[in-house]
């Protein structure tokens, strides 16, 4: 059994992801984490040095290689990985496996985004919880097509990690 779990930065997909490891006994894997072990860079150095599409490839073949394990498994993907290519269709096609969209409201992400908006290049510039919360807005806005294909939604606003991974374990047929 494979959970994906999908949403914006910020949604808490690694945090969830962990805890619902743990509860489940699944490994745990980020794809951010397993890109920058991979190719020895950091997402925002390979941004800037390689641009996107290398980056998107990159994504592309790690998340292939991760799937194919047949490990019981929960992968955190990055907040942009199933709104390129056909990555959406394709890990909706991955056998035994559920995709979960932890749905965060741009409020919720801007609260808690902006404290930590300089780990994120994609927002480090927004200097302001209005100019945060407007990005925020139009980009998630653009992703949400991607997001709400998931097999499962789960609202994360004013939720604790707890209550989420039982909420993902109630929801989906083992």
């Amino acid at each position: 059994m494979k959970i994906i779990l999908v949403g914006y930065m910020g949604s808490g997909k690694s945090a969830i992801g962990k805890q619902l490891a743990t509860s489940l006994s699944f490994k745990f894997i980020d794809l951010d984490q397993a890109i920058t072990e991979e190719t020895g860079s950091s997402i925002s150095e390979l941004f800037a040095t390689k641009g996107e599409l290398y980056f998107r490839k990159i994504e592309r073949k790690m998340v292939e290689k991760i799937l194919s394990d047949n490990s019981n498994l929960i992968l955190a993907t990055g907040g942009g990985t199933p709104c390129y290519g056909d990555m959406v269709q394709f890990l909706k096609s991955v056998a035994a496996s559920t995709t979960v969209y932890l749905k965060t409201s741009n409020e919720e992400l801007t609260r808690r985004l902006f404290n930590e908006k300089n780990k994120r290049p994609l927002i480090a510039h927004l200097n302001t919880e209005p100019l945060l919360n407007d990005f925020i807005k139009k980009h998630l806005f653009e992703r949400s097509y991607y997001y709400n294909q998931s097999d499962l939604k789960i609202a994360t606003d004013h939720r604790s990690i707890a209550t989420i991974v039982a909420d993902i374990e109630n929801n989906i047929s083992f």
